[in-house]
């Protein structure tokens, strides 16, 4: 496999020193603090699967350098950190993090319930690091029962699920993932994290999914769910024809179909909020075999995607 080496860090030191130095020039021009100084902004985490060709500290490395605050570091098999190395690998990611001026707030895992291997190990030691959420697994239906018996199973998991996080002092989230899954139609987990009503366990909405499957309606399942979101995700899609049929296809953010102007604008309470994930998911994982990662062409569109977010959040 023909990875690059890592990168330097001298172009953020330089940009950084360029930054101070114009801060500096305002005060000498008579500016006040509050004048010089740019207003705080909505910490954006990366989704580190797009980073998968790079070791946990160079993966951080590099959010630094392209501008980014942290990562949504995946804590699952074949992610960064693997779910059986967790106890040992996440406080090196940790401190990882630190060292480049990250944040670690929230995970990506394959957590579904507490009898899942490693599980608990995982979220103890989290938290136990600063890690403040986490996505848990997917669940699909069982297509040879009816769907209330799914439902009724599922909300057993997560219950289980949000009594250990409340234990630990975790929050679990599940993701509205498109497709046949428990949570696509956004009423099903309504209804389930309704039931069970715990702020351990809610919801990591993300609007290009929820577009996906209500491409005219999604922001009536936003306006039920908004009570139970406690992480958000930013990604784009558009639809595209591959063997004479439409398909859904990842593009940078911005250039696609999800309306984040009026997402944004629709989020209220703790959701407006929300630890912020954005999604680059239309970038290679992993280099193909042979290959290597046209790396300054996937940073820059990285820092793209960053730069439109910004302006989404405002």
């Amino acid at each position: 496999m023909n990875i690059e080496p890592r990168m330097n860090r001298r172009s953020f030191l330089t940009l950084s020193a360029g930054a101070t130095a114009g801060l500096a020039l305002g005060a000498a021009a008579g500016a006040s603090p509050a004048q010089s100084a740019a207003p705080a902004k909505r910490p954006i985490s990366f989704f580190s699967k797009q980073l998968h060709w790079l070791d946990c500290k160079d993966a951080f490395a590099a959010a630094a350098e392209l501008g980014l605050d942290g990562l949504d570091l995946t804590v699952r098999p074949k992610g960064h950190v693997l779910p059986e190395r967790a106890a040992d690998d996440l406080p090196r990611a940790a401190e990882a993090a630190r060292a480049n001026g990250m944040r670690l707030d929230t995970i990506v895992t394959a957590i579904g319930s507490p009898e899942d291997p490693h599980a608990e190990t995982i979220l103890r030691t989290a938290a136990k690091v600063g890690i403040k959420f986490y996505r848990t697994n997917w669940h699909k239906y069982d297509k040879s029962s009816p769907i209330e018996k799914s439902l009724s199973d599922i909300e057993a998991h997560l219950r289980a699920l949000a009594q250990m996080n409340k234990d630990i002092g975790i929050r679990g989230n599940v993701q509205n993932h498109a497709g046949e899954y428990f949570g696509a139609a956004i009423w099903d987990l309504w209804h389930v994290l309704r039931n069970i009503n715990s702020e351990w366990i809610g919801c990591q909405y993300d609007i290009r999914h929820a577009t996906v499957e209500g491409l005219g309606c999604w922001q009536l399942g936003l306006a039920a769910i908004m009570p139970h979101i406690q992480t958000l995700n930013f990604k784009d899609f558009a639809f595209k024809e591959k063997d004479g049929k439409q398909i859904v296809d990842n593009v940078p953010l911005g250039t696609g179909l999800v309306d984040f102007k009026r997402f944004v604008k629709l989020l209220t309470g703790p959701a407006a909020s929300a630890p912020v994930s954005l999604h680059s998911e239309y970038l290679p994982e992993r280099p193909a075999p042979g290959q290597s990662i046209p790396r300054e062409e996937v940073f820059a569109a990285i820092k793209k995607d960053l730069a439109v977010l910004r302006a989404i959040l405002g």
